[in-house]
């Protein structure tokens, strides 16, 4: 079902299925075809003619979304049931294809997670639940209504949250794949505006995550399409060259195959042998790298040769370049050393006997599949619950998910964290590699120093490093690493430590990370002074009373929003430039302004007074411990979805028959509330009460490596802190990931971080998040 482009009469480009079909002008194809497609496609790869849980599922779906309908005026059950052909054509298994049709009904229909659980069992809920999920987050920085600091906290925090659902079943972000995917087919049906940031957020989260997860199936298409959104100029002009000429390259790679096919027939090597022009992304990521026009690429064909095994991968090389002259520095052996996703191949360019030069890869079956269907190879002929481990190839796919989730632990800057990961999801950014004196083989990205490879060995070998001999010869640190260099970083105990311009020359995203880390920790007393320089400078210049904001009241304040347990933490992240002084200024000015409003004139109290009559604030039941000003005699209750505690910044929404819910300002639910319901808002706040005793229920979410004894270790905290337990849920994945859902009673924010910094201690919990909606 995945696409070729095909220049139509009027100049545009048409996506042309792989059976013929144009999706861009054909008539919608019936729910029941659909299905049917899909049941002949997961016929052909599974093992099992049991398709029970895949049907029900599809009856499900089709009942929730029945009158549904998209914006292209579809029925919207071919967008869940399109999905699910995309994971069967990955060759998922069953339980994957049935999540994906019914990856949007807990979202968009009355029906539950906990029926779907009752219906298809834990693991499928479990999917659906994780894909719902991902589906709130907004992982672009867009958001009018809020300000560009809290674009970027809710940006990285919504990531953050992705790439734990990520670790804890990878099944989730394929599902999410597939979604994207059949969205990006059909966004010709959304506003420009849309098309710009959905194309955006998919070139710049989706492809890469893709790529990392080896998938080329669905990364070459998301590719090609973003860039139709993003650069249509680019994209048009791109299809109208290569369409000008379309019947000659046709026959020039007709030719090759041709020519191939015959000589390396006549070698003995049983081979399947096909070429293609490459894709448009490709071509216009050379064109940028390398800032050439299209007439100057001249690589722009590929044939690719698949055989039976690794020893004929390089007979039939020996083949090849005895066919063709090769152009020097234009092969690369990817068998020996596979990229980061564990793609294996051997390309090399080659000149034709016209002159034209064209690219060959050679692979064998297996890695064909691994290159197409990448970490879903996992998962081909077998069924999902059979408890394997995943192999090897798999695991070396996830080591750059494990990495980030390590980055999540290390740091409390969300913008740091947003920067390191675009910088790490670039997918403009190429790879050299490069080995240890043992052997070893590292990928690095092209352009990276002995000092990423020293840091790529360990954070102790970077911090300790002195100098480099490359190839047995003495080197600066800012030397770049060429392929096949081999490297070995020399080291000294009296060594001091990174120099800050390592972060000039470095190039990876995890030695930047790690020479940060040390200084973070070197020098957090000289941040925390020059931090606090900063500050007075800042309130110097703007003529602003700085001890009037040091009152206790605004430095909490500012500690529980940007997450730090103590002031000094703040100034250090001043100092080392995590945060702006002027951020942190504006903020506590914001809030001395609410508590210090300008007296009013006489007139202005009488106009007060009787506009009060008709709608003041009153204090609502002195147990909800609520103020919710300008609505009389209404209930207040707290809402679930985030669970607010004394101390959390709150705001009132005002329900339909069920009086006022109390959300935390940081709430999901409020973020995405809809521009057209934002005007149900209502300020809210705490009630100040000394001697006010009531506890309020909270409730957080812990992930953790899965080990003996955990649960006995969370609980037993809980008992040492005195706090009372309500409910505890607690399961484990397949990648030993535990996750536990508890909530409990609480009097305060303060004594629920009290708690949270408490559990972090505990041994193997890598993460804790507060539910929020």
């Amino acid at each position: 079902m995945l696409h070729s482009e095909q220049l139509n009469t009027d100049g545009h480009v048409d996506f042309v299925m792989d059976d013929g079909r144009i999706l861009a002008t054909q008539e919608f194809q019936s729910p029941e075809e659909l299905y049917h497609e899909l049941i002949e496609k997961v016929r052909m790869y599974h093992p099992s003619d049991d398709i029970s849980l895949i049907e029900k599922a599809y009856q499900v779906a089709n009942a929730a979304h029945k009158d549904q309908v998209r914006k292209s005026g579809e029925p919207y059950i071919i967008h869940p049931l399109c999905v699910a052909i995309i994971l069967a054509e990955l060759e998922m298994d069953k339980e994957t294809i049935a999540a994906g049709l019914l990856h949007d009904v807990v979202e968009d229909t009355a029906l539950t997670s906990e029926e779907l659980g009752a219906q298809f069992g834990e693991e499928v809920e479990l999917l659906v639940d994780g894909v719902t999920k991902l589906q709130s987050l907004s992982l672009s920085s867009e958001g009018a209504s809020l300000q560009s600091a809290d674009k970027v906290e809710i940006q990285a925090e919504n990531l953050r949250k992705m790439f734990l659902a990520m670790a804890k079943d990878i099944r989730v972000i394929l599902i999410k794949l597939a979604d994207r995917l059949h969205n990006m087919r059909t966004l010709k049906h959304m506003p420009p505006a849309k098309q710009q940031r959905i194309a955006r957020e998919t070139l710049d989260i989706y492809c890469p995550i893709a790529q990392r997860l080896g998938i080329s199936k669905i990364k070459v298409e998301l590719d090609d399409l973003s860039l139709k959104y993003l650069e249509p100029d680019i994209y048009y002009d791109l299809a109208h060259k290569i369409a000008m000429r379309k019947s000659e390259r046709e026959n020039f790679i007709a030719n090759i195959v041709d020519e191939v096919s015959r000589e390396i027939d006549e070698a003995g090597i049983e081979a399947k042998i096909d070429g293609r022009i490459k894709h448009f992304f490709s071509i216009y990521k050379k064109m940028k790298n390398q800032n050439k026009t299209l007439d100057q690429i001249y690589d722009l064909f590929a044939v690719r040769i698949i055989v039976n095994s690794v020893k004929d991968c390089y007979a039939a090389l020996g083949v090849i370049h005895e066919m063709y002259k090769p152009i020097p520095g234009r092969f690369k052996d990817y068998i020996a050393m596979p990229k980061a996703n564990m793609y294996q191949s051997l390309h090399t360019t080659l000149i034709a006997g016209n002159g034209q030069p064209f690219e060959i890869q050679i692979r064998t079956f297996d890695m064909h599949r691994v290159a197409e269907y990448g970490i879903a190879a996992h998962w081909k002929y077998k069924e999902a619950s059979d408890g394997k481990e995943p192999e090897a190839q798999e695991e070396e796919k996830l080591t750059w998910l494990r990495q980030i989730l390590e980055w999540q632990q290390d740091m409390s800057d969300n913008k740091e964290f947003l920067n390191l990961l675009k910088s790490d999801l670039d997918l403009f950014s190429d790879s050299v590699y490069c080995f240890t004196p043992t052997g070893e083989v590292k990928n690095l990205p092209a352009g990276s120093t002995p000092i990423d490879f020293a840091y790529s060995i360990h954070s102790a070998v970077g911090n300790k490093m002195i100098g480099a001999r490359v190839n047995g010869k003495l080197v600066t640190i800012d030397y770049e690493i060429q392929n096949g260099d081999r490297i070995e970083v020399i080291t000294s105990q009296n060594s001091k430590g990174p120099s800050r311009d390592w972060l000039n020359i470095c190039k990876s995203t995890q030695a930047k990370n790690k020479i940060n880390q040390w200084f973070k920790a070197e020098l957090k007393d000289v941040n925390i002074t020059k931090g606090k320089e900063l500050l007075t400078v800042y309130c110097k210049q703007k003529g602003i009373n700085m001890p009037e904001l040091m009152k206790p009241k605004y430095v909490e304040a500012i500690q529980a929003k940007y997450g730090f347990h103590d002031w000094d933490s703040v100034l250090a992240a001043i100092g080392h430039g995590g945060l702006k002084e002027g951020q942190i200024i504006n903020r506590m000015l914001e809030l001395y302004d609410k508590d210090h409003k300008q007296k009013m004139t006489d007139e202005e109290v009488l106009a007060a007074v009787a506009e009060n009559a008709q709608n003041k604030s009153v204090q609502i039941r002195p147990k909800s411990g609520i103020i919710v000003k300008g609505i009389h005699d209404v209930d207040v209750h707290f809402s679930k979805c985030c669970s607010p505690v004394p101390g959390d910044e709150i705001v009132g929404f005002v329900t339909r028959g069920r009086g006022i819910s109390i959300h935390r300002t940081d709430c999901i639910n409020i973020i995405n509330l809809p521009e057209d319901e934002r005007s149900r808002m209502i300020e809210a706040e705490w009630l100040a009460g000394e001697n006010d005793k009531s506890e309020y229920t909270a409730d957080i979410v812990i992930y953790a490596n899965d080990r003996s004894g955990l649960l006995a270790d969370v609980t037993k905290a809980f008992t040492e802190k005195g706090i009372n337990i309500i409910s505890l849920n607690t399961r484990t994945s397949k990648q030993g990931i535990a996750t536990m859902e508890l909530s409990f009673q609480v009097g305060g924010r303060e004594q629920m971080r009290a708690m949270v910094d408490k559990i972090r201690t505990i041994e193997s919990v890598l993460d804790i998040e507060r539910t929020s909606g």
